[in-house]
């Protein structure tokens, strides 16, 4: 594959599969080089089923059919839901001398009109992680009472303790007598306030659908895989970000794109919540009409060119839903049920299984690349960084700005695609070859909506 842009015969794949998925004529103009960015009537391509790892494609296939819509209506969203399920439990360091490291959280969505079925095909997409979720729930509701029974039993048994204390402090006779009593019931206090903590009921938590910054920032710090941000509307959670007095929540959302850092909230009513890992994950369907404002607001270099849009790198806008071919049959609930176990095995997912390096305790577990693989990584990003250091973009720059996001995207498609031929039966270790290829062909399919 030549780096940095599709090859021949991947260009006549994409303009097949578009050609299958919609009626066009002779004198529609073909797709362009990406070298020049398109005019909005050019099409945008139909995602080929060689683009999907291997032991979900029947299972994504099955859903656009039966749906009959194009198969990126429901395997961009399932590129996100995979992300989510790897979240912060293992990142890749792209660089071969470099300890810059990206976690594999991703933004993105679908763009249609109204009754397109954006909705339906993001709620097929994420199944797998919503039935995780699900059993979860189960679990927890289980044994919540139990749960809070030893949380009431430890809490009564700390203000048996203060009582001690409180006793102790009070007795005649300071010095020798009183000072040991004091700090034998201080350290049982400490061990006591510890269990307490190990013992309140935490749920897990993958998904939240409509959640306040505060309420993320204390989901996220129970849950430092990261999370799931899904929204049936992303216009909503967008004009909840341009609200009044709101202003410190595009700030919180920009650093959780990065997923490799922490966060702090100061309130004067809730305290400090210190957040170790901020990580998430943002998936969901928006209009066209009502992603141009935010479009504009990006190209406008004003309060909206602080590179959130760019951020939703997994983005598709196809052009229409293609012809309509009814099909009339059950799913396939084999693919289905490989789909799930995927998922399920990345969910649990240890480092040590994959042959992930740790720096320390608190570090992200990495991989890297294998040899074959970093040569080719290493020539892709060559022909980005000089793509970006000319004049190609120059009249474009948020456009820009999206693409130079392409440096964590590829090395994190890279890194799922990776994962999930492990999750398959392949043998862990570095990153393959073939999943960097894999991820570069997405970056150029990516591109070509982005436009």
């Amino acid at each position: 594959m030549a780096v940095g842009t599709f090859n021949i015969d991947r260009l006549e794949q994409l303009e097949a599969a578009q050609r299958a998925a919609q009626d066009f004529t002779s004198e529609e103009a073909p797709w362009p080089e990406r070298e020049e960015l398109p005019e909005s009537t050019v099409s945008a391509p139909t995602l080929p089923e060689d683009m999907i790892p291997a032991p979900l494609r029947p299972w994504l296939v099955d859903i656009a059919e039966r749906s009959c819509v194009p198969l990126e209506f429901v395997a961009a969203p399932a590129m996100v839901a995979l992300g989510a399920a790897i979240g912060r439990s293992v990142g890749i360091r792209p660089g071969r001398f470099d300890d810059y490291t990206v976690v594999p959280n991703l933004w993105g969505g679908i763009v249609g009109r109204p009754g397109t079925m954006k909705s339906n095909q993001i709620s097929e997409a994420t199944r797998p992680l919503r039935n995780i979720q699900a059993q979860e729930w189960e679990t927890f509701d289980a044994f919540e009472a139990e749960a809070q029974a030893q949380v009431s039993r430890i809490e009564a048994e700390i203000e048996a303790i203060k009582g001690e204390m409180r006793k102790a402090a009070r007795s005649s006779g300071s010095g020798s007598k009183q000072q040991p009593s004091l700090d034998r019931l201080q350290e049982q206090l400490a061990e006591k306030i510890e269990e307490l903590e190990a013992a309140r009921p935490v749920p897990k938590r993958y998904i939240t659908q409509d959640a306040t910054t505060e309420k993320l920032g204390e989901l996220l710090k129970e849950n430092p895989r990261g999370i799931l941000l899904l929204r049936d509307e992303l216009a909503g959670w967008l004009r909840q970000l341009d609200r009044y007095g709101r202003e410190g929540d595009r700030e919180f959302y920009l650093e959780a794109w990065n997923g490799t850092g922490g966060y702090t909230f100061d309130r004067i009513g809730r305290g400090t919540v210190r957040i170790k890992a901020l990580t998430m994950s943002i998936l969901g369907g928006i209009q066209p009409g009502k992603l141009r404002g935010y479009i504009d607001g990006a190209l406008r270099e004003g309060a909206g060119d602080d590179g959130l849009l760019q951020r939703f790198q997994v983005l598709v806008w196809p052009d229409n839903l293609g012809t309509w071919k009814p099909v009339d049959r059950w799913p396939d609930t084999e693919a289905r049920q490989q789909a799930y176990e995927v998922f399920h095995k990345l969910v649990h997912l240890k480092p040590v299984e994959i042959g992930a390096e740790q720096d320390g305790q608190d570090d992200i577990p990495y991989l890297r690349f294998a040899d074959d693989a970093q040569e080719l990584y290493a020539e892709w990003r060559d022909a980005l960084e000089n793509r970006l250091r000319s004049n190609a973009l120059a009249d474009t720059p948020a456009f820009e700005s999206h693409i130079a996001k392409y440096r964590s995207l590829i090395p994190s498609l890279a890194l799922i695609f990776h994962l999930v031929d492990w999750a398959d039966g392949a043998p862990a270790g570095p990153v393959s070859l073939d999943a960097v290829r894999l991820a570069a062909e997405w970056g150029d399919y990516l591109e070509a909506h982005a436009r």
